[in-house]
């Protein structure tokens, strides 16, 4: 590849298949430690992660959310004080 003056570069087109990217779609880059760069495709419609995890096993309230939270929080609090 080769750098613009504008400090472009084309990414190829196999690249741009796999990663199906399209015309207007954002990318973001990301240095390692190790100094390389990686090139993420930020073209994912949210709707496309659902399921990833797996089926719901159980429904929750805010509620319970906020009562789990806050337990585990106190949790917390407690084995942090014990050490």
């Amino acid at each position: 590849m080769i750098l613009s003056k504008r400090g472009q570069v084309t990414i190829p087109r196999e690249i741009r298949e796999r990663l199906n990217l399209k015309p207007g779609d954002k990318v973001e880059f990301a240095i390692q430690d190790d100094g390389s760069v990686q090139l993420f495709a930020k073209n994912r419609d949210v709707r496309e992660l659902r399921g990833m995890l797996g089926p719901v096993r159980k429904r929750l309230t805010i509620q319970q959310m906020d009562a789990g939270i806050r337990q585990r929080a106190v949790e917390r609090d407690r084995g942090s004080r014990s050490r």
